[in-house]
């Protein structure tokens, strides 16, 4: 585990104050990796899954790490699919600039979740994007959720 500098790194921010989880909307943690909403989701529930080690290398991520975030993968397809309804889903990692990554220095797993038409014309203006609900309203909604799972 490699320690950045204070606020370098939002999610080794989160990894290391794990009493802010609610204020950076960490769901999980694990041994490994955590999860944590995306601040500036595509779509209600756009989660991120990332390893603990901070690193864009997909090769210095062990195979422990990569089972764990796995897990988190198939964990949060149902919690998703039972909390806000999610019909379908986009999971994917963005490795380096050029291949879209706003983070590159710190890999991590895109879970977005999809409904059937939930595109439209908005994304065509200017990349706008229409979020229906608040991510602090999503973060109670899936705590609550996972409880009960």
């Amino acid at each position: 585990q490699l320690n950045e500098p204070e606020g370098s790194c939002f999610l080794c921010t989160a990894r290391d104050n794990p009493q802010d989880d609610d204020r950076n909307f960490v769901l999980v943690r694990g041994k490994h990796s955590f999860i944590i909403l995306n601040r500036f989701p595509y779509s209600n529930g756009h989660m991120l899954i990332a390893p603990n080690l901070h690193s864009g290398d997909l090769s210095m991520i062990d195979d422990e790490t990569m089972l764990e975030m796995m897990h988190f993968l198939r964990d949060m397809k149902h919690l998703l699919s039972c909390a806000i309804g999610a019909q379908g889903f986009n999971v994917g990692l963005n490795l380096n600039h050029c291949a879209g990554a706003g983070l590159p220095d710190h890999l991590h797993m895109h879970i977005v979740p999809r409904w059937m038409g939930d595109t439209n014309f908005m994304s065509v203006l200017d990349g706008v994007r229409v979020i229906p609900e608040a991510i602090d309203k999503t973060y109670k909604k899936l705590r609550e959720c996972m409880a009960g799972l």
